[in-house]
């Protein structure tokens, strides 16, 4: 057989959603199943304006809420109200939880009405590859459609709502990938069958990890090293961390030494306050060579501007590309190549428990920023659980606290643990179960 034959037997639709950053963050790992392309159902060429409007609609109503959650008073209320639509029910007692939620019927009701995603479906379904899609909603429209392949949904959460699973899982053709044991289960209790269910772990940057965790490996002895000010993680654990890494690189160290911290603002950009505190109480140690701070921008310009603005307000222009960095794309392709990259730098994650909790499989400790909605609190728990997260403190004193998780090797702890207790082979094992 061919070389090109062999590459086309391996070829796969890749489906996600411009929708903030989580689903297309999925789906970027697996573009290389789709000649480096990605389809965005809400955002495709030819997508019906019929189909474009129910998806903006959807868009600007999350958002709306998201950015409302910040207005004083009434904003927590309103967003809780919303949230309660979406919510997880405590996986605690284990008890039958098939009946569709309002949510899930409603959308079932405007796909078979609208029609809603039959174009998309009728156009991939002329060439019928196995369909990823990293949200449920294609999911369903491929089902719904008769789309003549398998159907694959990636699971983005460490838990997950009812709104994840099909009206009729016992009769579901929709096969399950799931970054945890405990979404697995979840799915379960959602009346989904085992063998349409896979455990793979969450897709995560190749060029992060490298052949034989070569790259990985050697970011995280570097990280690890800067982590650890104090000699005290290494005191406690320094005769196993070549058990876990295998042999320390003879050349590990860099002569940058401030310790680099990447905060992360979300897709809607809602904690630009939250920013604005980090920037400015660790300005003292940005001057002083202790800290580097990475302002994740995005594709939003006006997040970009505010960085600006604020980094001119506090004096601190002059450090801009030794001191503090600022990632931001025009599109979200570039973005993620960038952040990506920008990972290898980076010692410690600051950002709320998106998508972005499975990236401390990379060795990256997790500063937990405050949730928003019902699925990152679960993700909130799940990084604690297993040690690779530690939550925030008032932000407005992280020059204080966050100098004491360096002393105390809380950080290097947590770096290791994620290593250890996340999965990380998320690509190479969807494509096992994709193509057997």
């Amino acid at each position: 057989m061919s070389e090109t034959k062999i590459k086309d037997s391996h070829n796969a639709w890749i489906v996600a959603v411009d929708m903030g950053y989580g689903h297309q963050r999925a789906a970027y790992p697996l573009r290389e199943l789709d000649h480096q392309q990605i389809i965005n159902a809400n955002n495709y060429k030819g997508i019906p304006s019929r189909d474009r409007k129910i998806w903006k609609q959807s868009r600007k109503a999350y958002e709306a809420f998201t950015r409302f959650k910040r207005v004083p008073v009434i904003g927590e209320f309103v967003w809780n109200i919303f949230d309660k639509f979406q919510s997880i029910d405590p996986f605690y007692p284990r008890r039958n939880l098939t009946r569709p939620s309002l949510q899930l019927k409603q959308t079932y009701r405007i796909i078979k009405k609208k029609q809603w995603g039959k174009h998309l479906i009728e156009k991939l379904g002329k060439d019928p590859h196995p369909f990823i899609t990293t949200f449920f909603i294609p999911a369903f429209m491929a089902e719904v459609w008769e789309y003549p392949g398998e159907i694959y949904c990636v699971v983005t959460d460490a838990d997950i709502s009812r709104a994840w699973a099909s009206i009729d899982p016992h009769k579901s053709r929709i096969h399950y990938l799931t970054p945890t044991k405990r979404a697995y289960e979840r799915m379960r209790l959602y009346g989904v069958p085992k063998e349409k269910i896979s455990l793979t772990g969450f897709p995560l940057p190749k060029e992060n990890i490298g052949g034989d965790e070569k790259i990985l490996k050697q970011d995280l002895w570097r990280r690890i090293s800067v982590l650890d000010p104090t000699g005290v993680f290494h005191k406690n654990y320094g005769d196993t961390l070549e058990q876990f890494l295998g042999k320390k690189p003879s050349h590990i160290s860099k002569d940058d030494k401030r310790v680099w911290v990447m905060f992360a603002i979300g897709g809607a950009g809602a904690q630009r306050a939250l920013a604005c505190n980090i920037l400015e109480s660790l300005a003292v140690h940005i001057k002083t060579g202790k800290i580097g701070l990475i302002l994740v921008a995005g594709i939003h310009n006006d997040v970009l501007e505010f960085f600006k603005k604020r980094i001119t307000e506090f004096r601190l222009d002059d450090y801009v590309g030794h001191g503090i960095k600022i990632i931001s794309a025009d599109k979200k392709e570039d973005y993620f190549h960038k952040f990506n990259l920008a990972l290898q730098d980076t010692d410690i994650l600051w950002t709320k428990p998106s998508e972005l909790s499975f990236y401390s499989a990379l060795g990256l400790p997790i500063i937990i920023a405050p949730p928003i909605g019902s699925q990152e609190k679960f993700n909130k728990y799940w990084l604690e659980v297993i040690g690779a997260g530690l939550a925030q403190e008032n932000s407005k004193y992280t020059h204080e606290w966050l100098m004491d998780y360096l002393d105390n090797g809380w950080l290097a702890e947590g770096a290791l643990q994620g290593y250890l207790e996340a999965p990380r082979d998320g690509v190479e094992n969807i494509k096992k179960v994709v193509f057997k």
